[in-house]
């Protein structure tokens, strides 16, 4: 990879840097197919709600069309922690380990070899500037920053959880998505709704033009605890919209909290 400037003895680079060095790379198109963003992703907590499917067409980018598992579409929360970050091989100042929360439905697209199955996101909140600013700016995803928190209790005998949640403070008032795990953590069944919602390695993001872009993630299959109590404390019509206030403030029809792994984010394409 080229020098980027700012670059400092400790490797580090600078927000502005950064985010000018991404801009030059992503206008350019260079690197498709290249490895983008590496972290890992911990403690993922997945609340899943059915959903009308009329309520997500008009947010599904061209090229792509929804996903349904047994004839059913799902909008799904999804808290989880973001690890080790490195965005073009250097970690960003302060924004290496941060919390995300993001509100996703389900895509696919069909190619010669077979469906791509991937995720397009409602909204995602980061409480750092310059992921935020970088995912706005140059792939129009609809990121906002704002204060955030977590909370992980490890049961005392190993590493499995006993409640994990996510918090961000909006208009003064904090939400929360979170939930409560009992069992141990068990791998996920084929052919399963667990297995639909956790194994989508594509994203999509409409264009402010109309087009679409196209990125992979790669990862390998995460192991699950299933969720004995789930919540999700929030002010859905004002935060998300009136639109999916109906879905989200009833209960999911399934709640887990997955391992998680290390993960690429690769550059994405127009398509």
């Amino acid at each position: 990879m080229a020098p980027v400037a700012g670059v400092g003895p400790d490797g580090v680079v600078s927000l502005r840097s950064m985010v000018n060095s991404v801009d030059q790379v992503v206008q350019s198109g260079a690197g498709t197919g290249k490895v983008f963003l590496t972290a890992e992703w911990r403690y993922l907590v997945m609340l899943n709600y059915e959903v009308e499917p009329d309520l997500l067409l008009p947010d599904v980018p061209p090229g792509a069309e929804l996903d349904f598992y047994d004839g059913t579409t799902f909008l799904s929360v999804v808290g989880f922690m973001f690890l080790n970050t490195r965005v073009l091989g250097l970690p960003i100042p302060m924004h290496r380990n941060f919390e995300e929360i993001n509100l996703r439905f389900y895509l696919r697209r069909r190619r010669p070899e077979g469906y791509r199955r991937g995720v397009s996101f409602v909204k995602e909140i980061v409480p750092r500037r310059a992921i935020a600013a970088i995912a706005r700016r140059r792939y129009n995803e609809n990121y906002v920053c704002l204060p955030m928190e977590h909370r992980i209790d490890i049961h005392e005998t190993g590493d499995t959880p006993c409640e994990v949640e996510y918090r961000w403070r909006y208009r003064g008032d904090w939400n929360a998505v979170g939930a409560a795990v009992k069992s141990q953590s068990q791998e996920m069944i084929a052919g399963s709704l667990d297995e639909f919602i956790a194994e989508h390695y594509w994203g999509y993001t409409g264009q402010a033009d109309g087009g679409t872009v196209e990125y992979r993630v790669e990862h390998p299959r995460w192991k699950i605890w299933r969720a004995e109590r789930s919540w999700l404390n929030c002010d859905v019509a004002g935060f998300y919209g009136a639109k999916y206030a109906q879905p989200l403030e009833g209960r999911p029809v399934s709640a887990f909290v997955a391992d998680g792994s290390r993960i690429s984010v690769y550059k994405g394409t127009r398509i």
